[in-house]
């Protein structure tokens, strides 16, 4: 069954919660399907552009796949590009965690989308992330290399290189690590208590208008979301550190083709020249690394999608 949405979106495979999105083609011209895909022990939300080639679009804290819907068209003229949502967010299942956070660790998440990606029809392909969704994407890029043909990460470092060059500057630069890490309730009743301040700072902000900061906000209403979002933070700062550190103990390296953009003018910009710059830091996990800063601020695929598309199909093509 085909209908469409008040934006004019073509939807397929609709369930009810994705129904509630309403969002979906929110601030979009361009026909794509909402799926809901049934992995292990969860259920993943995922928004389809395209045919051909294939592409993963993983979004970070505080936004869903929907920051994607501009940079997924500009991308889908000649590939299939797949937009989901992480675990706990929007519309995507919300699996229970424990005391290790193991649930909500990157190598949890990365090896769920594998299995998307392959119940798609696709057991290769692009992969990019943003935020969190980086970190998730370095993480598949190390744990599954036979699926990732190449990668791109957007505005991160890898956890553990992050944490072992924080400082007073980067607690309060980076909150989200800082607070969301803490123990329950604390972060989760600031999430719970005011969720718009969360789009009310550099990490969140955005020129998008109600419709969207409606719809992004949706998460941050649900307590059993906004407790897995708090786990995975929990697990940035415990067994996401473990992982990295055994990697690089290791010498594991990321063999693909790696494409790293950040934010020209913010933190990773200015604060670890020392390093050689982000990509000094890259370079130490990934030999094949190129990249550059792009204007827009830390969410410049949802600001500047534009010269983010320009450079990532250039990076595709090459």
């Amino acid at each position: 069954m085909k209908r469409r949405d008040l934006f004019g979106a073509a939807l397929t495979g609709m369930t009810a919660a994705a129904a509630v999105g309403r969002a979906a083609g929110l601030q979009s011209d361009h026909p794509f399907r909402m799926i809901e895909i049934e992995v292990s022990g969860n259920k993943i939300f995922c928004r389809r552009y395209g045919e051909g080639p294939a592409i993963l679009l993983v979004h970070g804290f505080p936004r869903t796949s929907l920051m994607w819907r501009f940079l997924a068209p500009k991308l889908a003229a000649d590939h299939s590009v797949v937009c989901v949502d992480l675990r706990a967010y929007g519309h995507s299942g919300i699996p229970a965690s424990g005391d290790d956070h193991f649930a909500y660790s990157k190598r949890a998440m990365a090896k769920e989308l594998v299995e998307v990606m392959v119940k798609l029809g696709f057991s290769t392909f692009t992969l990019i992330g943003h935020d969190r969704g980086g970190r998730v994407a370095f993480r598949m890029a190390l744990d599954h290399p036979g699926n990732v043909e190449r990668l791109a990460v957007f505005d991160v470092i890898p956890i553990l290189e992050a944490w072992s060059r924080s400082d007073a500057r980067f607690a309060q630069t980076y909150w989200p690590w800082i607070l969301l890490s803490q123990k329950q309730p604390l972060p989760e009743s600031y999430l719970l208590g005011a969720p718009e301040a969360v789009f009310h700072n550099p990490f969140g902000q955005g020129s998008f208008g109600a419709e969207i900061l409606k719809e992004y906000l949706l998460t941050f209403r649900d307590p059993a979301r906004v407790h897995g979002i708090c786990e995975e933070y929990r697990a940035a700062a415990t067994i996401d550190v473990e992982h990295d550190r055994a990697d690089k103990e290791a010498l594991r390296r990321i063999e693909c083709p790696m494409l790293h953009l950040w934010a020209e003018g913010g933190p990773l910009d200015t604060f670890y020249s020392d390093d050689g710059g982000p990509l000094g830091i890259w370079r130490q996990w990934a030999p094949r690394v190129e990249g550059r800063a792009v204007k827009g601020g830390h969410f410049f695929p949802e600001e500047n999608p534009g010269d983010t598309a320009a450079l990532v199909s250039r990076f595709i093509a090459t």
